[in-house]
């Protein structure tokens, strides 16, 4: 957890939070620097921040978060923009991106079985061109399907 806040507090918030490191009292113009050198050491940084001051370090950050009350410096500079100020939006936009990127590839596995499948049985003439078409719009209807599933997940946390 890197901080502008005094040592003692920010160690109670990621005791509280069970987080390990933390680095506190870092002026805002030290922020995106320290974010520098953890990239450079090859750790994976987020940065989560809501003001104009947090803008260079959302910026420099692998994954730059913003908080939705956050000033328009920082939602624009950010990867993300959640829209609640709360924590555990972080937690659900994290899990979100998981499952999203876990039914991008469920998609892309369908779309592939079907296309490599049909179209060269569609090629040989062993299947009606009728049919070939009522395939080929499946494949995509169930991959729109697919997608939409992640419209039900609510609040993961």
């Amino acid at each position: 957890m890197l901080t502008g806040d005094n040592h003692i507090t920010a160690q109670a918030i990621a005791n509280e939070l069970g987080i390990d490191k933390v680095i506190a009292e870092v002026l805002p113009e030290h922020k995106a620097d320290k974010i520098r050198e953890l990239r450079q050491q090859g750790q994976v940084v987020a940065m989560v921040g809501d003001g104009i001051n947090d803008a260079p370090a959302l910026a420099e950050a692998d994954i730059g978060v913003a908080m939705g009350s956050g000033s328009d410096v920082a939602i624009e500079t950010a990867d993300i923009a959640l829209m609640r100020a709360d924590l555990n939006a972080v937690v659900d936009a994290i899990q979100l991106s998981h499952l999203t990127v876990r039914n991008i590839r469920q998609n892309l596995f369908w779309a592939f079985a079907y296309n490599s499948l049909g179209i060269p049985i569609a090629a040989a003439g062993l299947l009606a061109p009728w049919l070939a078409g009522a395939a080929m719009a499946f494949s995509s209807i169930s991959v729109v399907l697919n997608a939409l599933r992640l419209q039900r997940v609510k609040h993961i946390h």
